[in-house]
């Protein structure tokens, strides 16, 4: 696909926006495990470990909001731009990486 064609194929502002918001609280999320291993030398693994779990499915919700917004505005699309096979080839890379 041409760089042309991925700059037409942006996510979109809604979506964005609402993805942002979620990485900034995962990042507030990631200081706070940090922090919890960094000043309390009592943190018990498994409070650890219930952390990172939180974070990692809040990861997982941006993810699928990124996806979700892929799939509705250019997957759907593909063939009245003419590039479905391409848009085949991406998806499937990504979701290689997508579980």
């Amino acid at each position: 696909m041409t760089k042309l064609a991925h700059q037409e194929l942006r996510i979109s502002d809604a979506t964005r926006k609402d993805a942002r918001q979620r990485l900034l609280s995962i990042k507030g999320h990631v200081e706070g495990i940090t922090r919890m291993l960094d000043e309390d030398a009592c943190t018990y693994c498994v409070d650890a470990l219930k952390q990172i779990k939180a974070v990692q499915g809040a990861l997982r919700k941006v993810s699928e909001l990124v996806l979700r917004n892929h799939l509705h505005d250019h997957v759907v699309t593909a063939a009245k731009r003419g590039d479905v096979d391409e848009i085949v080839e991406e998806l499937m890379e990504v979701l290689k990486y997508h579980r």
